[in-house]
């Protein structure tokens, strides 16, 4: 820790500590000149240095225990005041005095009323990062111990091994690690109990503390933090005994009565939609509706007044309040969920849904849309609700995800829409306006423009073309 007090006092004390009587006064360790400097009125006790540190600071910091004391005591207000700086940000004297290691500075700082819990160091100097002096944590009370750089080491094996020789000479250090951060795998199988022993079976009991939701102390369980995470590597606990066997029970005794419950529900409420869809209110088009001969529309849509005059009118109308209310229920549960945990992480795991959100925020969106079309007379719903039935449909497959004969299929259509589709459908955007020009006159578009869309399609073909080639030769 000789780099962080080298560093502190290159920056402050050189500089600036010499120009304020308080600092100079701490920096000696002479609480006489404390105490008659606090008496002063022309002293400002929140005077900070160049590294935004207060008196206290200076004090801790060069471990003088009779500077502290007396700010302390004359001063109380110093003692949760964190540094200002961006190197420093955060940092309060309880920090600096944990670092040092001084026993007696920590115990003094706490019975003075030092909070240990909520300050956090969020400046650079101590944020993990290529090039950074030292990694030592954010809190006071959870600095990182030699466990925590065991994980951070390239050699898990060797990290294993001295995880196993730690354990041997302290038996109750396993119980002190949190299993969010050290090697998942390992720890667990330490911590297992072995019940009976039957020939070749063996039963044995394991710790679900921090890994279950239920009896997690924490505010994020080790389930909860597989499903939040953004790393592939993050899934693989769940094939860890007894996260497998765990979670295989919640999904048996809780998970599927509810996901088929929902799936119940969701096939009413889509089926209902579609009654009203195809039950649409319709007549018979004017004899003079039509101008050109090429249209060949035989029904229009009625008018709101004529929609809703006999009973089957009005059992559309129930319908259609219950696909409205659907629709906003909907974009209530979905938009919290989204901003809570933020619209990149929301539609890109697949774990939480992935692009499933955004079919059913269009869904319900477009819903509501056609409502306010219906209501205005808006010419021109059909092409509104035709939209929302592929959508309402295709969100089916959301619910499939949850049976072992389709859950895969689902997966397989979710990574091609994703990878090679997308190539294909830019594709298809770019030659068809070349589709549709090639049937004008020449002279309304000229020459240059058809070989210059040629030229793209043609570019675009062949790295689609050698990007396919490329994925399917690594495969």
């Amino acid at each position: 820790m000789q780099c962080l007090n080298s560093n502190l006092q290159t920056h402050s004390l050189s500089h600036r500590t010499n120009d304020i009587p308080l600092f100079f006064a701490t920096k000696e360790n002479s609480a006489g000149c404390i105490k008659k400097l606090l008496d002063c009125a022309s002293t400002n006790i929140f005077e900070r240095g160049a590294l935004g540190e207060t008196a206290l600071h200076v004090a801790v910091l060069n471990d003088n225990m009779d500077a502290a004391i007396a700010l302390m005591d004359g001063a109380p207000e110093l003692i949760n005041e964190p540094m200002t700086s961006d190197l420093f940000l955060g940092m309060t004297p309880l920090h600096i005095a944990v670092v040092n290691q001084n026993i007696n500075l920590v115990r003094s700082l706490i019975g003075k009323g030092a909070d240990v819990v909520t300050p956090r160091v969020t400046g650079l100097y101590f944020r993990k990062r290529r090039g950074g002096l030292l990694y030592y944590g954010k809190m006071t009370v959870c600095g990182n111990t030699v466990l925590h750089i065991l994980v951070l080491q390239p050699n898990k094996t060797l990290a294993c091994l001295a995880l196993d020789l730690l354990l041997a000479h302290d038996v109750e250090l396993d119980q002190t690690v949190p299993l969010d951060m050290v090697a998942f795998q390992h720890l667990v199988n330490q911590r297992r109990v072995v019940q009976w022993n039957l020939g070749p079976l063996t039963s044995n009991l394991y710790d679900l503390t921090e890994i279950d939701s239920l009896v997690a102390d924490d505010d994020l369980s080790v389930l909860e933090l597989i499903v939040g995470s953004q790393r592939r590597e993050a899934r693989r606990i769940l094939e860890v005994t007894p996260v497998r066997q765990l979670v295989s029970l919640k999904w048996n005794l809780y998970g599927k009565h509810y996901f088929r419950l929902l799936l119940l529900l969701y096939l009413l409420y889509i089926g209902t939609f579609t009654l009203c869809c195809v039950y649409r209110p319709l007549k018979d088009a004017p004899e003079n509706y039509t101008v050109s001969d090429m249209d060949k529309t035989i029904r229009v849509q009625k008018t709101l007044k004529e929609s809703y005059m006999t009973y089957g009118d009005n059992l559309r109308l129930a319908g259609i309040m219950i696909s409205v209310l659907g629709a906003l229920v909907i974009l209530l549960l979905e938009i919290p969920d989204m901003l809570r945990v933020g619209a990149k992480q929301y539609f890109g795991q697949t774990a939480l849904g992935g692009p499933f959100h955004v079919i059913l925020i269009a869904y319900a969106f477009l819903v509501v849309l056609l409502c306010v079309f219906r209501v205005s007379g808006v010419q021109g719903e059909a092409v509104v609700m035709a939209v929302c039935l592929v959508l309402g449909w295709s969100n089916v497959m959301f619910f499939a995800r949850g049976f072992q004969m389709l859950g895969p299929y689902v997966i397989m259509i979710q990574k091609i829409c994703k990878g090679n589709l997308t190539k294909f459908m830019w594709l298809s955007f770019i030659s068809t306006p070349t589709s549709l020009l090639s049937n004008k006159p020449p002279c309304w578009f000229s020459p240059l423009g058809h070989i210059l869309l040629s030229f793209l399609v043609t570019i675009f073909t062949v790295c689609l073309c050698i990007s396919v080639n490329y994925l399917v030769n690594n495969k």
